[in-house]
């Protein structure tokens, strides 16, 4: 970038501190309502770059960046979801870099030219198979657990107020994601109990409201939370941040091996994952967010895979409480890039000539047809009643004992949420959320 543009940006940023003091920013301009249950499903998809993949923060090509973001625009969807590597964000743990920072304000520009929203993703950590630390965070740091330790929490802080200051202000910002999956590395020396967990996620959450208030933050965690006691815990992930985040992918949550591409417990994953998480809500308004699922031609066969998409998007849409589904990915992965899991390179709903594939133009017009007019809600009176602890504490092992329960009652014909064992006495909340019947597991054996 010319010194001359960079000089601008800076200047940007600084203006932005100057006019804003401890809060740093203006007001949320959001294209779209503020996120909720009211406002109509919202589609997106998590951007991978056609050219360089998120390497594309070392190898800036802003010009393919544009065509990317046409192209998922020209298919319907109304915001993404982008990844910040964190080691090329954050080199040092007193360092950020500001020509990242200015390709991401770039991106963003781009994304403002296309008419989509953006969720910024920060501490990448972990993405696509592999666990992306900076030098100063690497396991040969014992000390420094990254949920832990003060000075690994400051160095996050710094990155976070960097990001805000570069752009919180810009209309397309929608808000942080802390990071991609952060469960997969609570492992060795990053180990975290629940406690830890949840008190490191309240800590960078203040710090996210801090400098980037009335934005949508989430923890964008993977299934292992909402299958297993490890990490985070259910109870935090479903009251922290403006949303409860799930991914819900067949084949790493056993669902495929278990049911098949194509029977009951696959179809309506998502919608057990989505009345799950919000059985542990304290807000009845909060939404779960639907942030990755997608299908790879290696779990089903590709012709099924439209098809598949209607029948998850549908059944996740009936319970009334997704804010959005954010398909994981935009664009099939380079090939000339190598290294990579071989279904990573097909994920996407658009070729890497930029043009839609069958999967893609099946979301397109799903995206047309249930933004605005979403299936009608189903009633539930049925409640599958659920311990709010005691499933499987190896999250390698997702426990599937609710979620067999909650399909053999799918499978009787009956659509039914779920409700946590703390809730099962009061009778003013089951009105409210219109149960009638309770279901505890033994009944179902």
């Amino acid at each position: 970038m010319p010194s001359t543009t960079r000089r601008s940006f800076l200047q940007r940023s600084a203006a932005t501190l100057a006019a804003a003091g401890v809060s740093q920013h203006a007001p949320a301009l959001f294209s779209q309502p503020l996120p909720a249950q009211s406002a109509g499903l919202r589609f997106g998809v998590n951007y991978v770059p056609r050219k360089h993949w998120w390497y594309c923060w070392s190898d800036w090509d802003q010009q393919s960046v544009s065509e990317d973001l046409k192209a998922i625009a020209d298919l319907g969807m109304d915001h993404i979801r982008v990844q910040c590597l964190w080691p090329i964000f954050q080199p040092g743990i007193n360092y950020v870099s500001d020509t990242a920072l200015e390709r991401l304000h770039a991106l963003l520009d781009e994304a403002e030219r296309a008419g989509l929203d953006v969720e910024v993703t920060l501490l990448n950590g972990w993405m696509s198979g592999y666990a992306f630390m900076p030098a100063w965070a690497a396991p040969l740091v014992q000390e420094h657990n990254v949920f832990t330790h003060p000075e690994m929490i400051e160095a996050e802080k710094l990155f976070i107020r960097r990001t805000a200051q570069a752009i919180g202000a810009h209309p397309r910002f929608v808000g942080f994601d802390l990071g991609n999956e952060l469960g997969v590395i609570m492992n060795g020396y990053n180990a975290a109990t629940p406690e830890q967990a949840d008190a490191w996620a309240d800590e960078i959450f203040r710090t996210c409201d801090e400098v980037a208030p009335s934005k949508f933050h989430v923890n964008g965690v993977d299934h292992r939370h909402w299958f297993a006691d490890c990490g985070f815990s259910r109870r935090n992930l479903a009251t922290s941040g403006q949303a409860t985040v799930v991914h819900g992918y067949a084949y790493f949550t056993g669902a495929l091996k278990r049911f098949g591409y194509s029977g009951v417990g696959t179809l309506h994953l998502l919608e057990y994952m989505i009345e799950f998480a919000y059985a542990y809500h304290e807000n009845p308004q909060r939404s779960v967010w639907v942030e990755e699922v997608g299908a790879s031609a290696e779990w089903m066969p590709e012709e099924y895979m439209p098809e598949y998409a209607s029948q998850i998007v549908r059944n996740a849409a009936e319970t009334g409480k997704a804010w959005g589904i954010t398909w994981w990915c935009s664009h099939d992965l380079d090939p000339a890039i190598q290294g990579f899991n071989s279904l990573e390179y097909t994920l996407g709903l658009i070729g890497r000539d930029n043009k839609p594939k069958p999967l893609g133009k099946r979301l397109s017009l799903l995206a047309s047809e249930l933004r605005g007019h979403s299936p009608s809600k189903v009633d539930r009176p049925v409640a599958l009643v659920v311990p709010d602890l005691g499933l499987s504490k190896n999250p390698a092992q997702p426990d599937w004992r609710y979620g067999d329960a909650f399909m053999k009652l799918v499978e009787a014909g009956k659509r039914p949420c779920i409700v946590l064992e703390s809730k099962v006495g009061d009778h003013a909340y089951l009105q409210a959320r219109g149960i009638t019947e309770l279901v505890r597991l033994p009944q179902l054996a």
